[in-house]
């Protein structure tokens, strides 16, 4: 049997990264509609989730709108029972964006599947190959997040 070489893996690799990131992809749209709300609203919630607070402008930049769309999301959400708007301790006349608790629940019951899935995945590797999964995931979200910069710049 023919020993496969580190330039066929790393092809390999690179081939079914697009087809797994479609169909997560597609599992959020899924997830989104029947929450009520858009993939780009479950973007948000997930940067609300994992920053905490933040204002609209905050939000539109991290999540790639304009703050009309931002404004709409907000409402969407808000109308979902995901988030909640208080005022900025700090500045009074901000107002901060919140996930709620719920929100968070609701979504999170969603992903249970995918996550009892990913679990059952993970068992099959070692620590040290965890690692380096670990690793490559967090240099490729670098990499795309330095991409998605240079691609807005232009």
């Amino acid at each position: 049997m023919a020993r496969t070489t580190r330039r066929e893996l790393e092809q390999r690799v690179l081939t079914a990264l697009p087809s797994w990131v479609n169909t997560i992809s597609q599992l959020n749209r899924v997830i989104a509609e029947r929450m009520g709300v858009t993939a780009s609203d479950l973007d948000c919630l997930h940067v609300l989730h994992m920053q905490g607070p933040a204002t609209a402008a905050e939000l539109a930049r991290e999540v790639g709108l304009t703050p009309g769309s931002v404004s709409r999301m907000i409402d969407r959400l808000d109308a979902a029972g995901c988030i909640t708007r208080t005022d900025d301790p700090e500045d009074r006349r901000r107002v901060l964006i919140e996930a709620s608790s719920e929100g968070l629940a609701r979504i999170a019951a969603y992903y249970d599947g995918l996550t009892a899935r990913s679990h059952d995945d993970l068992a099959e590797f070692t620590v040290d190959e965890m690692r380096v999964l670990l690793q490559f995931i967090e240099r490729s979200q670098v990499g795309a997040t330095e991409e998605l910069a240079r691609l807005r710049r232009r």
